[in-house]
């Protein structure tokens, strides 16, 4: 029988007890607030309730977290989704719901989480982080699809080995399916293979990775030189950025910068 441990380290009960104890305290939280909540203390109510427990994991990026909320979200060998902007939450219903919370900069579908990235002018999680579970408990508890069916993917198609590749773009895309990408999706993140030109590897780092102080490290550090390793051919690891990325980044940070120089009327008027 598992045992869990308490804070006094003489005191530890079953993991049954456990169990049972909290089951004891949800039926008496619905049990009181059944009016407000317009339901009779069930199991199936509670049932819900326990299962929806969402796990939350720190990355390698401060601005960036994990959430794991114990279902799938793009399912496995499907591969991920970046959603860098509101405009490209379109495939996804889910998505659009957790944009349209304020400060939310990109969200990242992986397996079986989510990774949001917070804008820079927001603090701390404190505020956003009620704010998104509310929308993932809710979403994940409706059954309602994720991903728009036509989005759908079979799996990862930047990896995909295609005929006309050479050997070496071959084994690079291997190594980066079997290798890299499961070290780089495990801290939230993800990296898209975007080309091989004159020994060069072109990357586009997502979820986590994009605008993490680290990036750098981990492209000439972990994947450069495992890419080195396996195939000689490789001279060096280049990040991209896709055009349309910088473009909204820069009309951010002006968007950003016009409110921030915008005088107070009030103060104005005081004058």
């Amino acid at each position: 029988m598992t045992e869990l441990e308490l804070e006094n380290p003489e005191a530890s009960i079953s993991y049954e007890c456990f169990v049972k104890m909290w089951d004891q305290h949800l039926f008496q939280i619905v049990n009181k607030n059944r009016c407000l909540l317009d339901v009779s203390p069930s199991t199936s109510l509670i049932q819900r309730i326990r299962n929806m427990f969402i796990q939350v994991q720190e990355t390698p990026n401060p601005a960036t977290l994990k959430f794991i909320p114990g279902k799938m979200i793009m399912g496995k060998g499907k591969g991920t989704l970046d959603f860098g902007n509101f405009m490209s939450a379109k495939r996804s219903p889910l998505a659009m719901e957790l944009f349209r919370i304020n400060g939310i900069k990109s969200v990242f579908f992986g397996e079986d989480y989510v990774t949001i990235t917070k804008q820079r002018e927001i603090d701390d999680w404190t505020l956003l982080k009620p704010e998104i579970f509310a929308v993932l408990m809710d979403y994940l508890q409706s059954e309602k699809p994720i991903i728009n069916e036509s989005e759908m993917l079979k799996g990862p198609e930047d990896t995909e080995i295609h005929p006309e590749d050479s050997d070496t773009v071959a084994m690079i895309k291997e190594l980066l399916e079997c290798r890299i990408k499961p070290m780089v999706q495990e801290d939230g993140g993800d990296v898209i293979y975007k080309g091989f030109l004159d020994g060069v590897v072109h990357l586009k780092m997502q979820g986590s990775c994009t605008g993490c102080p680290s990036s750098s490290v981990t492209l000439q550090s972990g994947i450069k030189n495992m890419l080195q390793f396996y195939v000689p051919e490789v001279k060096d690891v280049m990040e991209v950025k896709d055009e349309a990325d910088d473009i909204l980044d820069s009309a951010f940070d002006d968007l950003m910068g016009k409110i921030k120089v915008r005088p107070n009327p009030n103060e104005q008027s005081k004058e």
